[in-house]
């Protein structure tokens, strides 16, 4: 079942691009952004994490944490972030239990993994899903709902 807003963000644990344990429960008191996309080095995923990037300082301001989730690799996470000078975190989900806890949803008769950014408040509380596979929308509608936290 998919998260909707008003539910709580399940707590997970996962490992960084850099090996690093990654547990939610350490970031939550912040304002989160997790976003879900399907493949590094894809066009449009590297469109969305380059635009993410290069907007980070704009969340950092707001005192928001951008993480983004597909099923690649640690490695390839690795080699994506260095490549594209990625300052956040990017969290490997290869056996998509992070996706699964969300209830994100596949695109294309369940091809392709779907491609949805939720925004987080303080207390853990999902205060928005935005779920489209167009991948450079997502940014401009994360940073407005955080600027209004």
């Amino acid at each position: 079942m998919a998260l909707k807003v008003g539910d709580q963000v399940p707590s997970f644990k996962a490992k960084t691009q850099t090996g690093e344990k990654f547990e939610l429960s350490d970031y939550i008191g912040k304002p989160l952004v997790i976003y879900f996309y399907p493949k590094d080095n894809t066009p449009g995923c590297t469109t969305q994490a380059c635009s993410f990037r290069d907007q980070y300082q704009d969340f950092q301001d707001v005192g928001a944490e951008v993480i983004g989730v597909s099923g690649d690799t640690q490695d390839s996470h690795d080699k994506f972030a260095q490549k594209h000078k990625l300052p956040f975190i990017l969290l490997s989900d290869g056996n998509k239990k992070i996706r699964n806890l969300f209830g994100v949803p596949t695109h294309f008769f369940g091809l392709l993994p779907g491609r949805v950014t939720y925004i987080i408040d303080k207390k853990g509380s999902i205060v928005s899903v935005f779920d489209s596979i167009k991948a450079t929308v997502h940014i401009e509608h994360a940073l407005k709902t955080v600027k209004k936290m």
